[in-house]
């Protein structure tokens, strides 16, 4: 027969085992895939330009990667907005409220002491206990007490929720170091970006000189009367056509320098951007590639859905702890006098302590549908895990497709701006001599045009490709010593020793 014995026994058993009810969070498997795209892994790119880039799979990523591109001026960039960029200073802020309501949680598996006094001055009279009204009498009353309850976490209820809140501070944590990645990434992108536009416009302008030398030299021709009007037309409309694609490029060129001042934390009035030359990159050629078993561990994005799993994992243990009993020990000492001189006298002491036991009979199932409820959240956020893992292979597999025929297209584009380069010499040089009618140097001048612009985006997006391989990687930033939950981040020479709070490989 159950009886209050058997009850207290089984409650003892429980705090003594430290049971928490609920499942305990199990970090999910990397995927067993060993390679990121169909077919054999790249293992390097054509030459292209004189470079090849060769992928080194299973290599270490430097935390300073974008060091490899050797330009001092983005290093300073990147270093300016790692301190001063909003958007970080923002994830970093989370980061450290996290942590700030994680300490606070703890707070539960102490007990709760808490005291008071008070003072009161009032007038009795017997007429209040519906006795016969007598003169009422004034006296002043004082009290002081300090109170204690210690809540027995008996199934774990307060364990998981301290569970969550720890699991909230590492996903404020892997998100900030996503922030701090991408906006990395979007640092080199731009800068790499603006010097691609500064090098079109440099082309535009060069190709418009030389059709106004062109337009010069027709309307001699037609002056002279060797070629009819219409060539001079020809050749101002090709003029006024090559002279309109400059707008665009230089607005182009405007919002990188924007984006650059807004990034590093900026007004574009305020800051001006500094100007890059595709030639201040150097294009990185040993390219580590990472295992797809350590990806997983590795990608602040995939850590941050990690995170938000074991929230949702401790939730269920919170919800299931919500339908079991909950044991209170309570305690209170404390003086009441009517003298003040009184007030420290043995008379005047006055004590309890006891034990609550509270558990829940009927909610209208509120209790088992919170749980079912958690149990779904918890599916969701498995799910919304895969789909982040899926997403971040995707990532990596398309980098490296894009290195191989980004180097393809440079090498083509290269091939095509050195034809064209030389046909529209021959075809300057005939049509100077008259053994080339106009209609074949503006044809000659459209193909160079377009191979030499096609020529400058191959080299800019060989570049931005590369540093998305290194974001998609997940960047290297376990191996970094900068400490995001400081107020301003400083980089340095990045260490293998980093802290194990911090390090997904733990």
């Amino acid at each position: 027969m159950w009886n209050r014995n058997n009850l207290v026994v089984l409650l003892s058993c429980l705090v003594i085992a430290g049971c928490a009810v609920g499942p305990d969070f199990k970090r999910p498997e990397p995927p067993t895939v060993t390679r990121y795209t169909q077919g054999e892994e790249p293992v390097k790119t054509v030459t292209a330009e004189g470079q090849a880039q060769r992928f080194e799979h299973g290599g270490e990523i430097a935390a300073d990667w974008w060091h490899l591109y050797r330009s001092p001026k983005l290093d300073a960039l990147i270093k300016e907005a790692i301190n001063q960029s909003p958007t970080l200073q923002s994830a970093q802020a989370r980061l450290r409220q996290s942590q700030e309501n994680l300490k606070a949680g703890y707070g539960a598996f102490f007990p709760q002491i808490s005291g008071s006094f008070g003072a009161i001055r009032q007038r009795f009279t017997t007429a209040q206990f519906g006795l016969a009204a007598a003169q009422g009498s004034i006296f002043n009353l004082y009290t002081g007490s300090v109170t204690a309850s210690y809540l027995l976490d008996v199934f774990g209820g307060v364990r998981r929720t301290v569970e969550g809140l720890a699991a909230q501070a590492e996903y404020q944590n892997f998100t900030a170091w996503g922030t701090y990645l991408t906006l990395v990434g979007n640092v080199v992108n731009t800068a790499v970006a603006q010097a691609a536009y500064q090098a079109q416009i440099e082309a535009t302008e060069k190709l418009i000189g030389f059709e106004k030398e062109q337009l010069r030299l027709t309307e001699t021709q037609y002056q002279a009367g060797t070629v009819p009007y219409a060539n001079v037309v020809s050749v101002q409309s090709q003029l006024a056509a090559t002279e309109a694609t400059l707008p665009p490029l230089r607005q182009n060129l405007n919002k990188a320098n924007h984006l650059l001042a807004a990034l590093v934390g900026h007004t574009p009035g305020e800051w001006g951007a500094p100007q890059f030359l595709l030639a201040d990159f150097t294009l990185p050629v040993e390219l580590p590639v990472s295992l797809p078993s350590n990806l997983v561990r590795q990608r602040p994005d995939i850590l941050a859905a990690e995170a938000q799993l074991h929230t949702a994992s401790a939730n269920i243990g919170v919800a299931t702890a919500n339908m079991f009993p909950s044991l209170t020990l309570n305690a209170s000492y404390g003086q009441t006098a009517v003298d003040v001189t009184k007030f420290l006298g043995t008379a005047a002491n006055v004590w309890s302590f006891g034990a609550t036991l509270a558990q829940p009979i009927f909610r209208g199932g509120t209790l088992w549908y919170q749980r079912k409820a958690a149990i779904e959240a918890y599916n969701a956020s498995l799910s919304d895990y895969k789909q982040v893992v899926v997403t971040s292979f995707q990532q990596v597999a398309d980098t490296l497709r894009a290195l191989e025929h980004d180097a393809e297209t440079l090498q083509a584009q290269s091939a095509a701006l050195a034809a064209a380069e030389q046909a529209l010499q021959l075809i300057q040089a005939n049509y100077q001599s008259g053994l080339a009618n106009y209609l074949q140097v503006l044809t000659a001048d459209n193909q160079y045009q377009q191979a030499l612009l096609g020529f400058i985006q191959a080299q800019g997006l060989r570049l931005q490709d590369t540093s998305a391989l290194f974001v998609a990687l997940g960047g290297g930033w376990w191996q970094s010593t900068a400490n995001l939950a400081a107020k301003e981040v400083k980089t340095g020479t990045p260490s293998a020793a980093v802290a194990s709070s911090a390090n997904p490989k733990n």
